[in-house]
């Protein structure tokens, strides 16, 4: 779902900034000739649209095991249609997952609760001062958001971005997997370490957006196993990616 209230230095995805369709311009080289043309980012679905989709997924879905994911962008900031949407995918009887930043209102997480079987949540940075340098906001309202949730009882994965040089050092480190271990409840069923990348490096010029990661490099791999050895010690299972 387009729109994003953060505006975190490593996205992506800024196809998912922006909360309307747009029109981009993109260029393609064949040897030495350019080509240029517009393509459209972003498309409106209905609720039906969607339901008709999922539905015609049924057969792979109940074999798997999965159910329906809504992401970003923050799919909150669509709050009305997300939790209209949850409704229908409920009383269709599929399995219902939000991937959330966890910058809302308390009150729109409240009201998608009871329809929302897992929830994944992103938490970037512990200190709020480099949280706000980094993101754009403040985290308090995220991490009171993360309290509210591990209490009702439903299913949670925790999604951490680990981006070299910015939320990597020791320290925060620490203070991340102790803010972890202390607020555990039996709603925590994973942690999910996502090591930065340059995938989306390549999108940001055709939307006219400054990349800002410069010549930061994804972290190795020995790194991510340490750390998912690290974080095991919340006792609860550590996965590398999403």
């Amino acid at each position: 779902m387009k729109g994003c209230p953060l505006s975190c230095l490593w996205c992506h995805n800024p196809e998912g900034i922006y909360p309307l369709p747009e029109t981009v311009i993109k260029i393609n080289k064949v040897g030495q000739r350019k080509f240029s043309k517009s393509e459209e980012v972003g498309e409106y679905y209905s609720i039906e649209n969607i339901i008709k989709t999922v539905e015609s997924e049924r057969i792979f879905i109940n074999q798997s095991g999965g159910g329906v994911t809504f992401s970003g962008g923050e799919p909150l900031m669509q709050f009305e249609f997300l939790l209209e949407v949850l409704k229908a995918c409920k009383s269709n009887y599929f399995h219902t997952a939000v991937d959330t930043s966890g910058y809302s209102s308390l009150e729109n997480y409240k009201s998608i609760i009871p329809f929302t079987d897992l929830f994944l949540f992103d938490i970037k940075h512990m200190d709020d001062v480099k949280h706000i340098a980094l993101t754009g906001v403040s985290n308090k309202g995220i991490l009171d958001n993360y309290r509210f949730l591990l209490e009702s009882g439903k299913d949670i994965m925790v999604r951490i971005p680990v981006i070299p040089g910015i939320n990597d050092d020791p320290e925060h480190l620490e203070n991340m997997r102790n803010f972890l271990l202390l607020t555990k409840t039996e709603s925590l069923k994973k942690i999910n370490l996502l090591p930065y990348h340059k995938i989306g490096s390549s999108k940001y010029k055709k939307f006219n957006i400054p990349y800002r990661m410069g010549n930061i490099e994804p972290p190795s791999k020995e790194k991510m196993n340490e750390l998912k050895e690290f974080f095991s010690e919340v006792g609860i299972k550590v996965k590398i990616g999403g």
